[in-house]
């Protein structure tokens, strides 16, 4: 049957996997396993994996349909997958600032799993992934009481205007945008947590500007506490695959003007609640 070694990267996010070759059809029971280390622990690593566009499709289908990207052009044949890519002349590059992905849609994706094929030779590149349970779990009654029941807006023409040019083909004609309560209960594990991040959340509704951009500002700064992360660098096929649903992430940018590619696929998820 086989079985995984799960190295826990801290008590709070993050684990590295061995013993699974996602560039083979995972049985069952590997599969089961994965999927209970990844809610326990959120964000999976793997070393060692030189997946193939329909091999790193086939380990994404595992955990559900896949979501097509808003505005981002896929490889030729493969809409389901996003290419990540930085080099010399990248003005911008994906995953600037702590976000989790594409929250502007009303179903925003329960999962991505990224593949990078090329890293900077000299270092740099790294990912951070922070726990949205944890950042909840640390708020005092009085905030967590305040905050439960709120509704935030999600939009996204400011992160994607110019990004893939400046009239990009959009999914479905237009820029999405969306309203998600600003607390979020996983249907899987029923574990509450914050929902709001500084890339896509606009404003929280039913306040004042004042007060929405005191609060937002507060939470954006809170969901960085390092308490709350843990840190990844990249090798040549590494595969990382986190939870969109009580994660966010933060792709460093200290390697210009070295190359770091590699390419996303992403799983749709349901309606936040």
């Amino acid at each position: 049957m086989g079985s995984l070694t799960i190295d826990p990267l801290n008590p709070v996010i993050g684990a590295q996997v061995s013993g699974a070759d996602l560039c083979a059809p995972l049985s069952p029971d590997l599969a089961k396993q994965i999927h209970a280390a990844w809610l326990e622990h959120q964000v999976l690593f793997f070393r060692g994996q030189p997946l193939d566009f329909e091999q790193h499709k086939a380990f994404g289908r595992l955990w559900g349909d896949f979501h097509i990207h808003p505005a981002a052009p896929g490889p030729q044949g493969h809409p389901e997958i996003m290419t990540v890519h930085a080099d010399a002349s990248s003005k911008t590059v994906a995953g600037q600032g702590w976000h989790s992905d594409v929250t502007c849609d009303e179903e925003p994706p329960k999962a991505s799993v990224l593949h990078l094929t090329e890293v900077p030779p000299d270092g740099g590149g790294d990912t951070l992934f922070a726990s949205m349970y944890a950042a909840w779990d640390a708020l005092s009654d009085s905030w967590q009481r305040m905050l439960d029941g709120l509704t935030a807006v999600h939009a996204s023409e400011h992160v994607y205007r110019g990004r893939y040019g400046a009239d990009p083909k959009l999914r479905d004609g237009g820029y999405p945008r969306a309203e998600h309560p600003v607390v979020r209960t996983h249907p899987e594990t029923g574990r509450k947590a914050l929902f709001v991040n500084s890339g896509f959340t606009t404003h929280i509704r039913g306040m004042r500007h004042a007060e929405s951009r005191a609060t937002l500002g507060f939470l954006f700064e809170h969901v960085r506490s390092p308490e709350f992360q843990c840190r990844f660098r990249w090798q040549a096929d590494s595969v990382a695959f986190w939870d969109n649903r009580c994660v966010q992430h933060l792709a460093l940018w200290d390697y210009h003007p070295n190359v770091r590619h590699g390419y996303r696929v992403t799983i749709a998820g349901d309606r936040p609640r």
